[in-house]
């Protein structure tokens, strides 16, 4: 080896490394977190600029300074910081957002159902009963009912399955002695135009709706005119007195959000985590992943006794199934009757009940 070439390599061999092991795993991690910060700012940008017409353009802008940024800035700690400042940006804007009761609403969320409450008597506003034709043809119908919490009896459950057998869409209908169902469905409240994004209900798309609805409506829309929805309805083993607390629970979280309007958030306020978190925080379930994704909640359900009916778990879902006697009934005044028919766990209901 010449003299220029050892001296060199001695020269390198005593250089001391640019970063050692924790150091790079540091950055790495940095690089992590800074390529997942700009990726959901995109999507914030995408789904939640204030600009309607502009929230596509100012996405695909902001991914094009990301690229500059990162092609022509100089070190990898200043592009890092680069791409936190741009986050944080984002951040503090999206942030800004606030929901509103007050925008162009679909019709079937076009009202908010609120209660008043006199001792024992609840008195509905905004039920909804719209009259069907098809899936978007309808004539939305709000109605005021009042239901006594005397004669409340117990509490069925529906699990609507629209795509995913890991995602579904929990419904309580609350059983009343001489009334009928009153039904609960949390749900996205879309404007005029909109449809449902499971990444856009990552962000703050739209707002929450607890809807108040007659079982005719909330779940025959489902069984009878969507397609590629299947319904399995149980009755539960929870008391009078529980039942009680839960519909309260439900009319208190309904009446604040007419108030306070709030974000839907697809991981954290959807239609199974509102209804944990409408309980005090003392008395909720311990939490598990079926919570969340709960397609497979109504296992985890069975599993802690929640189910009438005396079945094994797969028996009991078989035949927990109503999209067949739903669409048989249709429009029939006893429909709440005919869908409940022979399946465990239900005692037979006089028509008009």
């Amino acid at each position: 080896m010449s003299p220029y070439l050892q001296q060199q390599y001695t020269v390198y061999a005593q250089r001391k490394p640019r970063y050692s092991w924790l150091g790079l795993l540091g950055l790495f991690a940095a690089w992590m977190v800074g390529v997942g910060t700009t990726l959901w700012a995109f999507g914030a940008l995408w789904f939640d600029f204030p600009v309607k017409p502009l929230r596509h353009v100012a996405a695909i802008l902001y991914a094009l300074g990301v690229v500059f940024w990162l092609v022509f800035g100089a070190g990898q700690r200043r592009k890092i910081v680069g791409l936190a400042a741009g986050f944080l940006v984002v951040l503090a804007c999206w942030l800004m957002l606030r929901p509103s009761n007050d925008r162009p609403w679909q019709p079937d969320v076009a009202e908010n159902t609120w209660a008043e409450i006199d001792g024992d008597r609840v008195k509905l506003h905004n039920v909804r009963n719209c009259e069907y034709r098809t899936e978007t043809d309808y004539t939305p119908r709000w109605e005021t009912r009042t239901v006594d919490l005397a004669n409340l009896r117990g509490v069925d459950l529906a699990i609507d399955y629209w795509g995913s057998a890991w995602m579904a869409h929990p419904i309580a209908s609350f059983q009343f002695d001489g009334a009928l169902p009153v039904c609960f469905s949390i749900e996205t409240r879309k404007e005029i135009g909109e449809s449902y994004s499971a990444v856009g209900g990552l962000y703050r798309q739209y707002e929450l709706i607890y809807l108040c609805a007659d079982e005719r409506d909330v779940l025959r829309v489902r069984t009878n005119y969507r397609h590629g929805e299947e319904i399995f309805l149980y009755h539960t083993t929870i008391s009078p007195a529980a039942a009680r607390q839960r519909f309260m629970e439900y009319i208190t979280a309904m009446n604040d959000l007419r108030a306070h309007p709030r974000w839907y958030n697809a991981a954290t306020t959807n239609c199974t985590t509102s209804i944990r978190s409408q309980h005090d925080a003392a008395q909720r379930t311990p939490w598990d992943w079926r919570i969340l994704l709960n397609g497979y909640a109504d296992e985890m359900l069975y599993e802690r006794g929640a189910f009438a009916g005396g079945l094994p778990f797969a028996e009991l879902k078989q035949r927990a199934r109503i999209n067949d006697a739903a669409r048989a009934a249709d429009a029939a005044p006893d429909f709440s009757q005919r869908i409940r028919a022979g399946r465990p766990g239900f005692e037979p209901r006089t028509a008009g009940q």
